[in-house]
């Protein structure tokens, strides 16, 4: 091992560049330090930029592809309505905590997706939103929950943000915020690590439930709304609870901000099962009386070629002989098919009849490796904003609203990295060129550690041996 040195992870989920780098710069003081006195710049997430994968991604160095992790559900086998949703069992490449653990490292570990169910390691975990409730064991070791809720009683991992109940949700929003910095600072000043890493679920939320009261360019957007300021608020409120983790830390430990995307303005939601029904791609036994998931939905799977799946993109999948039960395509089609309907979705226009900018992708021309259950084709309607709703039953392939429930922001290609020492050694201000890939190599090389071979990305800056 080299030369290493304590390391702080600051995670904000979705934490936009332009939001800390430019338009909050001058109120956020503790970021706005880092930034002016370190090394940072836009950091590009993976396809998908979505929370799960991006921060197994960040924190593995290996992409979607390898890790088998597409997004937060994943189809059984080659069901047409049967899923599974990824947890911590699902990520079978080594973290950097893991690697940490094998080298005699302690690590601190809280809120990181996807950390349920918890896993051993040589420290402290705290598993992150996706953990059902607080019955189920959701730390390592498992006493922690006990020194935890003596501490602030219920833990809360997450917040209902797809609501109309705002008012509400922002109390909430800040209560488990709050909680959670709570157990931070008891943490990195109780327990011993030199690897301590957390994610603030909050600012994604923020985004989510808040965002068309606060773009000026979003088309839901009322000037001089109630809820203007949530958003700029919760930054403030971020920052300063940052600002006292930091000087927790101590003098000698380097502190790296990360998030795993970014976040733009949702211009509203493409029904993807409607566009392929009109496409004569996708065939219903009868047309949905009621808005409903397409697993519900009478679908006549004897005759669908093609259908899809909702979220802040489109997963397609192509009826296969041989693959599916109900199999449509000759495998010595597939290839010219998937084709014919990649040329198809570049196609689409939206409501005004204006050419989206449609970006479609193959599994294997994006990712080195595919492990898992990829779909047959990645959209991004609009560069990701629209988002794509794969409910069935709607009158129209337009949404001015997510099909989900409310949600006024989709996710950006590029997130935040900053690198900041109290002792000077990083420094250089802006940097270029950064990938969310770079992340993991960077950790270990400040633990003093080489980074794995197949790791796909590089070392930012760090310490010399």
């Amino acid at each position: 091992m080299g030369k290493k040195t304590k390391v702080l992870v600051v995670g904000l989920d979705c934490a936009g560049p332009e939001l800390i780098f430019e338009k909050f710069r001058d109120e956020l003081p503790n970021l706005s330090m880092m930034v002016d006195e370190g090394v940072y710049g836009r950091l590009e997430s993976c396809h998908p930029p979505i929370t799960i994968p991006a921060w197994a991604v960040m924190f593995t160095g290996k992409s979607p592809g390898r890790l088998g992790l597409y997004g937060f559900r994943h189809r059984k086998g080659n069901s047409y309505t049967d899923f599974y949703i990824a947890t911590s069992n699902f990520v079978r490449e080594p973290t950097v905590w893991d690697l940490a653990s094998k080298n005699g490292i302690r690590s601190c570990v809280v809120s990181v997706p996807p950390s349920y169910p918890p896993k051993p390691l040589n420290g402290n975990l705290i598993s992150c939103f996706i953990t059902p409730d607080t019955a189920k064991e959701y730390t390592y070791p498992s006493n922690l929950k006990y020194e935890v809720e003596k501490l602030i009683g219920k833990y809360v991992f997450d917040v209902e943000f797809r609501t109309e109940k705002r008012k509400r949700l922002l109390k909430e929003l800040y209560d488990m915020t709050e909680k959670r910095f709570k157990v931070l600072n008891y943490l990195i000043a109780k327990k011993p690590w030199n690897l301590f890493i957390f994610v603030e679920i909050g600012v994604d939320r923020v985004h989510h439930a808040f965002w068309k009261f606060f773009d000026r360019e979003h088309h839901k957007y009322v000037a001089g709304n109630e809820f203007e300021d949530v958003i700029p608020n919760y930054y403030k409120f971020i920052d300063e609870k940052v600002g006292e983790l930091i000087k927790l830390a101590g003098e000698d430990t380097v502190v790296m901000v990360v998030s795993d995307h970014g976040v733009k303005r949702m211009k509203g939601a493409f029904c993807v099962n409607e566009w392929l029904a009109e496409e004569g791609l996708l065939k219903f036994k009868h047309k949905p009386e009621n808005v409903v998931d397409l697993e519900k939905a009478p679908v006549d799977w004897t005759e669908t070629r093609v259908w899809g799946w909702g979220g802040y993109y489109a997963r397609i999948f192509l009826n296969v002989k041989g693959r599916e039960a109900y199999g449509k395509i000759p495998k010595e089609n597939y290839e010219s098919f998937r084709e014919e309907v990649a040329d198809k979705l570049k196609t689409i226009t939206d409501p005004e009849g204006r050419r989206m900018d449609m970006r479609v992708f193959k599994p294997e021309e994006v990712y080195p490796v595919l492990n898992g259950d990829p779909p047959d084709l990645m959209v991004y309607f609009d560069n990701l904003y629209w988002r794509s709703a794969g409910t069935a039953g709607h009158k129209t392939i337009y949404l001015a609203e997510n099909d989900k429930g409310p949600d006024d922001a989709m996710h950006a290609m590029h997130g935040t990295f900053i690198l900041y020492d109290k002792n000077g050694r990083f420094t250089g201000g802006k940097v270029e060129g950064l990938k969310i890939f770079d992340v993991a190599p960077t950790i270990l090389n400040l633990l003093g550690l080489q980074k794995l071979e197949d790791m796909e990305g590089k070392v930012i800056v760090g310490l010399e041996d």
